[in-house]
């Protein structure tokens, strides 16, 4: 299987998907990132999302190099451009991003591009969202701003390669990394899939938005687990 997780910025495939990229990877499934920004200023962290990559199991990551928190001074069509011809070339069958009402901009720029860039007739069978912390919990809590998850990942046995893929990002210029209680923290990173788990009954999980998923005639669903 192909799956393809489509990050605004270096952490937040980590943040939104680390344990289920994993877990994809374990499974023998090829897994490409795509990060819209460049990562490079101010905080250096592209480097950082390479070396979390091969902690995850990522087989590529590709940069389209858009200015980081800019994404949404530009046309919705230049991002869509790259990340359309991404898909094709790549041809996944499972998608990963952003929740489409986050906080940040680049994030809400993620979601609507890859909206389109996945639209019907592109070959993808599931899309999904992830919540990124320190973004997706602080909307405002109106009538469809909260993200309300339907598909739970088990990442017990990868909870722990999710969060050394954080450390990573630990060194970068600016670290991504914060002291617990804020929620880029490594206790949080654990506390956040433990409390997935409860709502579920496993012991560590993640927590995801299903958008679409297409069944074929005579053929299984597209196991996005």
């Amino acid at each position: 299987m192909r799956v393809l997780v489509v990050s605004a910025h270096p952490d937040d495939e980590t943040l939104g998907a680390g344990g289920t990229v994993a877990r994809h990877a374990r499974r023998g499934d090829e897994v490409w990132v795509c990060v819209l920004t460049d990562g490079r200023a101010p905080y250096g962290a592209a480097e950082c999302t390479l070396r979390a990559a091969d902690v995850l199991g990522v087989k590529k990551v590709v940069f389209l190099g858009f200015t980081d928190q800019r994404l949404d001074e530009g046309a919705l069509l230049d991002v869509i451009r790259p990340l359309e011809q991404l898909v094709a070339d790549f041809r996944p069958e499972v998608v990963y991003t952003h929740y489409g009402n986050d906080v940040n901009q680049d994030h809400r720029v993620a979601f609507n591009a890859t909206m389109v860039a996945t639209r019907p007739g592109s070959g993808v069978r599931r899309v999904l969202s992830f919540e990124a912390a320190s973004s997706t919990e602080w909307v405002p809590p109106f009538g469809g701003n909260v993200f309300a998850p339907s598909v739970y990942v088990d990442i017990t046995d990868t909870l722990q390669a999710k969060v050394d893929a954080m450390r990573c990002y630990s060194d970068a210029r600016e670290s991504e990394v914060r002291p617990y209680p804020h929620p880029r923290s490594y206790e949080a990173i654990e506390v956040y899939a433990k409390r997935h788990g409860v709502e579920c009954g496993l012991y560590a999980a993640e927590a995801f938005m299903l958008v679409r998923e297409v069944i074929a005639d005579e053929e299984e669903t597209a196991d996005g687990t």
